[in-house]
């Protein structure tokens, strides 16, 4: 028993030191193990994306001419923007800003919508009651297909190759089978339609305005399989698509954003906008929604990366008027049509919206950049 109470060498002191420590970091770490873990932090939509606040006017097209404008088109690989002008097709180059041709003939034209795989072009000609056929590479007209009552937006399905154009009149939409060029279809809508988007796989989702909700149709089985509710919306206007992720983004005109789960047809968030929204487009690559506001801005909203968070990340001024919008996700540019506008006039029981008189000759398309990176084309 002498030989266990015998003084510990210095060797065996160093040991003895060196147990409280290990003690302690002993108790540490089972206490990190017993510890719950914290909650991720919630998504915080400006850390997801380095380029999502950073948009800026890099350009302005002065192309003149009279008349209106809606909604714009671009064909990303052809280099080319498509511009609604009341009776005609006014086509430019994205890389230059210049004119490269005309599409005659479209009344009342609202939308173009391009079917590259078919070499064709066609447009909701409104005051028409039809869809004017064109040939991409040269502009010349085809032919017309009858549809509904005044046609606004329109579309084109690349999985299963149809066109869809809305008819405002009589709460329908009318389906072309885009290899033939023929009407094959028309769907009953459940009110208005405003604006659609295809998912790019057969299904299609349209603002209906009059009502404050999005109906979904099915083309193969050409009906209205879903119709929800946009909640805290009113008249639905401008319409983007996030396919990947089952998200919708409708502007709203009174001055909100609403994001749906097109899964379960609900709406899920609402973002403050700009007032006169007309037209929203979603960039997949930077998961950003914009919100064109005739008021002069253009709100930029971005889906966090669980797609379940949102948030306002900038509003950048653009003209008054811009309220039309379309985005070339190649080069992830925007391309917002607007003039100079006279005095608002008074509304009346027959105009209870009325619009701003175009000054002539000063018609022109605002280009939106997004990033840092320097760009040759881009002006001070």
């Amino acid at each position: 028993m002498a030989s266990e109470l015998k003084m510990p060498t210095l060797r065996s002191r160093a040991a003895v030191r060196c147990i409280p420590i290990i003690g302690l970091l002993a108790t540490a770490v089972i206490k990190a193990q017993s510890t719950p873990a914290a909650p991720p932090p919630a998504a915080d939509a400006r850390a997801d994306s380095p380029v999502s606040a950073h948009h800026r006017l890099v350009d302005r097209w002065a192309l003149g001419g009279d008349g209106g404008w809606d909604y714009p088109a671009v064909d990303s690989a052809a280099h080319r923007l498509y511009l609604s002008r009341e009776t005609h097709v006014a086509v430019i180059d994205t890389r230059t800003g210049k004119p490269v041709g005309d599409v005659p003939d479209t009344p009342g034209v609202h939308g173009i919508a391009i079917a590259a795989y078919f070499h064709r072009g066609y447009a909701s000609a409104g005051k028409a009651d039809a869809v004017r056929v064109f040939d991409l590479d040269t502009l010349r007209p085809l032919g017309s297909i009858s549809v509904g009552a005044k046609p606004d937006a329109i579309l084109y399905d690349p999985k299963i190759h149809e066109i869809v154009a809305l008819n405002g009149e009589d709460d329908s939409a009318s389906v072309i089978d885009a290899a033939k060029s023929e009407l094959i279809g028309t769907i009953a809508l459940p009110g208005a339609p405003e604006f659609a988007r295809s998912d790019g796989a057969g299904h299609v989702y349209v603002n209906i305005e009059d009502k404050n909700e999005i109906a979904a149709l099915d083309l193969r089985s050409r009906t209205v399989t879903a119709v929800w509710p946009l909640t805290g919306c009113e008249r639905p206007t401008g319409l983007a698509l996030d396919p990947a992720h089952s998200r919708s983004f409708s502007g709203c005109s009174n001055a909100v954003m609403v994001v749906s789960d097109t899964r379960l047809g609900k709406s899920i968030a609402t973002l403050p906008i700009g007032h006169g929204v007309d037209g929203v487009e979603f960039d997949a690559l930077l998961r950003n929604a914009y919100s064109a506001n005739g008021e002069g801005t253009l709100t930029i909203v971005h889906e966090g990366a669980d797609s379940r968070h949102f948030a306002v990340v900038q509003t950048l001024p653009t003209a008054r008027g811009a309220r039309t919008i379309a985005l070339d996700a190649v080069t992830h540019r925007l391309y917002l049509p607007t003039a100079q506008l006279g005095p608002m006039p008074a509304a009346t029981a027959e105009t209870p919206r009325p619009r701003a008189p175009i000054l002539p000759g000063t018609f022109e398309v605002l280009v939106v950049g997004a990033g840092n990176h320097s760009d040759a084309n881009e002006r001070p």
